[in-house]
């Protein structure tokens, strides 16, 4: 009886090694992936603010031309 224990727990060692063996690839994917969005929203951020200096630059000499009598 008492090897038939020892067999069990040695089974639920091995599932939760292999968990956490999981759980850790898992878990690096998901910061890979973090930074990858953070870079790529960064990257967004960016663009997002040279294009609305374009646009107020484009305003501006629109206006600057409504001016004239």
């Amino acid at each position: 009886m008492t090897s038939e224990i020892l067999r069990n727990l040695e089974r639920k060692l091995d599932r939760l090694i292999a968990l956490c063996d999981q759980l850790h690839a898992d878990n690096q994917r998901l910061r890979e992936r973090e930074a990858s969005l953070l870079r790529e929203r960064s990257l967004l951020l960016e663009k997002n603010e040279l294009a609305r200096s374009r646009v107020e630059a484009m305003i501006s000499r629109l206006k600057s031309l409504d001016i004239e009598p």
